[in-house]
């Protein structure tokens, strides 16, 4: 078995190609070919954090992973990276444990970063030019690097309990302006109460939300998913949580005519101008199987 730590991880690493496997990792898991583990939540309150474990398997490839990544959001106070985590990759042969990828939680970073660009690309309007961030750690700033590049942002608007950190992304602004304002809005906090809410929704509006990943966190208001085109990584895992699955318990929608995010990969839609529709990604294992055996692949030649 062989241990690879971080900078040698980094080395290895090619956005473009990656961002082309975690879409056929999703067309994949959409269409059935995909086996994927239960996740597994752990969170706790002070400090306040979190641990995910996922696992999947690909059929037909020689490997899978399995992921642990922590996120515990006060660590910048204590010169720490609130990531952390590392896959093991493993033979679908024998079993055998091929590798641990110790990515300290950036490779879990990334692919996160890169489905919020696949979802915004698939449902931005033609217009998009302004896009909102809301949150500022290290999930917000990749969000806005990659969605800015995959749609040519020119204004990036942020929105962060801190000012000062907000203003390192983009411009700072109030919520509500930012709501108003942007195009497209990206969510990337912990929050465990809704953010974009009901009085902020209007026709047009475009969310891609990734920071309520396990139960009891909210970003989007189920009322505004009420009145939205919802579009999920996994039907499954956002029934179970997220805001998919807060509007579901709200018994404001039913979670049937949920699109996966693989299907639309797939058949892609022209949504009306005037739709309100929410990518709800609450993170699924393939994109974690397709940035591993990218990187391994690299690696291990």
């Amino acid at each position: 078995m062989r241990v690879v730590e971080l900078p040698e991880i980094l080395a290895a690493i090619d956005a473009d190609e990656i961002t082309a496997a975690i879409e056929e990792g999703f067309r994949r898991y959409s269409s059935g070919q995909a086996e994927a583990m239960a996740v597994g939540h752990l969170s706790f309150d002070d400090p306040p954090g979190d641990c995910h474990a996922k696992g999947a398997w690909l059929r037909g490839d020689d490997v899978f992973v399995c992921k642990l990544t922590t996120g515990f959001y006060r660590n910048d106070l204590v010169g720490l990276p609130t990531s952390n985590g590392f896959s093991a990759v493993a033979s679908a042969k024998t079993g055998e444990i091929l590798a641990i990828l110790h990515d300290l939680g950036q490779l879990t970073d990334l692919r996160t970063a890169l489905a919020g660009a696949i979802a915004a690309r698939l449902i931005a309007r033609a217009d998009t030019r302004v896009l909102g961030v809301v949150g500022s750690g290290t999930q917000a700033a990749l969000q806005a690097k990659w969605i800015a590049k995959a749609l040519g942002i020119e204004t990036v608007l942020v929105w962060a309990r801190d000012p000062a950190k907000a203003a390192a992304i983009g411009e700072a602004v109030p919520l509500a302006e930012l709501a108003a304002r942007a195009d497209l809005i990206v969510t990337t906090t912990p929050s465990r109460e809704a953010l974009i809410t009901a009085e902020m929704a209007r026709p047009g509006m475009r969310i891609v939300a990734v920071g309520c990943d396990t139960p009891g966190k909210s970003e989007i208001a189920p009322e505004v998913m009420a009145q939205a085109r919802i579009v999920v990584d996994s039907r499954s895992q956002c029934i179970d949580h997220g805001d998919t699955a807060n509007a579901v318990a709200a018994g404001l929608i039913d979670g049937n005519g949920l699109i996966e995010l693989g299907e639309l990969i797939a058949a892609p839609i022209a949504f009306a101008a005037e739709e309100i529709v929410v990518a709800d990604l609450t993170g699924v294992a393939v994109q974690d199987v397709q940035i591993a055996k990218a990187v391994w692949a690299k690696l291990a030649a």
